[in-house]
């Protein structure tokens, strides 16, 4: 009887951080509403709220308008690195 070596593979998944999904989402040009940030965030709407007006604070310029009821944040620029 032979005995065989299992080959391990070890797939590195990276998962992007939550600042960079939420940026992901709010450079979309649809934005996103309120209820997706927290949603992917696990956070409450205000603390979702409060996370955007850091972003403000760090010199992105967030634009929000509200269509059907639904308002929708987006980045509409970003600070120069």
């Amino acid at each position: 009887m032979t005995k065989t070596k299992k080959l391990q593979v070890s797939e590195t998944i990276i998962v992007p951080s939550k600042p960079q999904q939420i940026l992901d989402l709010l450079t979309r040009d649809c934005g996103a509403t309120l209820a997706q940030l927290a949603t992917l965030a696990n956070w409450l709407p205000h603390s979702t709220r409060a996370y955007l007006t850091g972003l403000r604070k760090k010199g992105h310029v967030i634009d929000s308008d509200k269509v059907d009821g639904v308002r929708r944040y987006r980045i509409t620029s970003s600070p120069e690195a």
